[in-house]
């Protein structure tokens, strides 16, 4: 007998509460298997694709993309055991017994209860689960699908109510080639938020990208058109009514001008969600937790330029892959919270207690298309420049793509922010929370600078740090960025340290 059951946004892991539909994998009359990914969601910190614990025929879906839920809000609700009855399968009666979930009342409670009676894997995100390989799409004809409905209430099987919504199906059980409206060519989430925010039709674009891939200057230029179009409609409205305006009385030409600028200005409301959503709190939390101190210095990088163009010009059995400055800036930091650990801690507010942290997780800043995420090198104060260069760019691959998972968005223990790929020379970076202290590096530029006495010209970088003053004094802090500068204008300082 079918059974409907009803799954539920399952907890994501790291402190999430809410994630937001970017895209359904699914529709209403398909038939999932046990682990299939099902809806694809973009939370706080990451973009997962969420399984569906159970298999059978997906009766309704809850949310359109765009919307946000919070955790064990539904998601869709699934008949466990129609779906071979409804595509007309002439499986045995022994068979289905043993295949379909426990009738009892318990078993149709929640998500995680219903996943067990009915042999799912519970709400785990992929990876994660049974690991069974998630089945051709097939979409059931609406008769069978409301009888395999119909027979769950007569069985007397707990079902949960939900509206179903309608979609086209196909009158075939199994497609065997893509539909001639397929996936719109979009790739970046982003793309994706903007054109729902400004109610652009993707499928209407034609995309300027490889293969006919739509980019956000694709989306940008349909905003653009879609707001010259709306300006020049409004334009043309108001003409009469100046007209009207010029021949009227004076009371009535001062009662039309609000209409007027209300209509030619309007602000634009921008939601505080998501990866946004997810800074902000953590940049307000630190200005109000955190009493911070910063302290900068200008530094002579031209030696640590050189070794770094003589590593990388390496050949024979002593070469290897290429090292970034990045890499041997943060390579600097790990030698430098070795001498100072007081900057690798972090303050238990509740307990009174600073809590210096034994190993070295290293985040570092990265600017995406969703925004800005820190990546953590873990374990960095073990690693030499070639190995923290080889994970930064792994880290930074995966979230270029949007696919850094919530682990590894967590747990830093010390930031680096290199704000002079922007073009910048300094900032006063925040710290991020709870972190106890954060190194901004701004861009490194051929200046004058007295070298030996003499008036040159050398490649200058500007080193800011941030600190919170509640782990150490203003000399702990000028004697950490005191040494990361001599690493950089000496960098055989660091072989001490190798």
């Amino acid at each position: 007998m079918a059974q409907v059951l009803e799954f539920k946004l399952p907890d994501l892991g790291e402190g999430l509460t809410e994630a937001e539909i970017v895209r359904w994998l699914v529709e209403v009359g398909d038939v999932v298997a046990i682990d299939q990914p099902v809806v694809e969601v973009e939370t706080a910190k990451a973009m997962v694709e969420v399984p569906c614990p159970y298999g059978g025929v997906v009766t309704a879906r809850f949310g359109e993309e765009g919307t946000e839920l919070p955790v064990g809000a539904p998601l869709l609700t699934v008949a466990v055991g129609a779906s071979e009855r409804a595509s007309g399968s002439a499986a045995s009666p022994s068979s289905s017994s043993s295949s379909s979930p426990s009738s009892s009342p318990s078993s149709g409670k929640g998500s995680g209860s219903g996943a067990e009676s009915s042999g799912g894997s519970g709400n785990v995100l992929v990876g994660y689960g049974t690991g069974a390989p998630a089945a051709r799409r097939r979409r059931i004809r609406p008769d069978r699908l409301d009888r395999a409905v119909a027979e769950a209430r007569v069985s007397g099987a707990p079902v949960v109510e939900a509206q179903v919504v309608e979609a086209p199906v196909a009158e075939v059980l199994v497609a065997e080639a893509p539909v001639s409206d397929g996936p719109v060519p979009v790739v970046s989430p982003l793309v994706r938020r903007l054109a729902r925010q400004h109610d652009i039709d993707l499928r209407r674009l034609a995309g300027s990208g490889p293969d006919g891939l739509i980019l956000r200057a694709d989306v940008d230029r349909a905003i653009r058109t879609a707001e010259e179009t709306a300006a020049a409609t409004a334009r043309a409205a108001q003409a009469p009514d100046r007209s009207r305006a010029k021949s009227s009385t004076p009371s009535a030409a001062v009662a039309a001008a609000p209409n007027g600028a209300a209509a030619a200005v309007v602000a634009e409301r921008i939601p505080l969600r998501g990866v946004r959503g997810a800074v902000a709190d953590k940049l307000s939390r630190s200005r109000t937790e955190i009493p911070d101190a910063t302290c900068w210095v200008d530094a002579d990088a031209t030696e640590l330029m050189a070794v770094r163009a003589a590593m990388n010009a390496a050949t024979g059995p002593s070469a290897g892959p290429k090292v970034s400055v990045l890499a041997l800036l943060a390579r600097i930091c790990t030698a430098a919270l070795a001498r100072f650990p007081e900057l690798n801690a972090t303050v238990d507010t509740e307990a009174r207690e600073i809590v210096r942290l034994p190993g070295v997780h290293l985040g570092f800043a990265a600017q995406t298309e969703r925004g800005l995420v820190v990546p953590v090198v873990r374990d960095a104060h073990t690693r030499n420049a070639e190995s923290i260069g080889a994970e930064i760019a792994r880290l930074t691959e995966l979230a270029r793509t949007g696919k850094l998972s919530p682990a590894q968005l967590t747990g830093g223990t010390f930031t680096l922010n290199n704000y002079g790929v922007f073009g910048v020379d300094g900032s006063t970076p925040i710290i991020n929370h709870p972190e106890a202290a954060m190194l901004g590096v701004g861009r490194i530029m051929p200046k004058p600078w007295v070298h030996q006495g003499e008036l040159a010209v050398r490649q200058v970088v500007q080193l800011s740090l941030t600190f919170d003053h509640r782990v150490c004094d203003g000399g702990t802090a000028g004697g950490f960025l005191r040494y990361v500068a001599d690493c950089v204008e000496q960098p055989a300082v660091l072989l001490r340290t190798l």
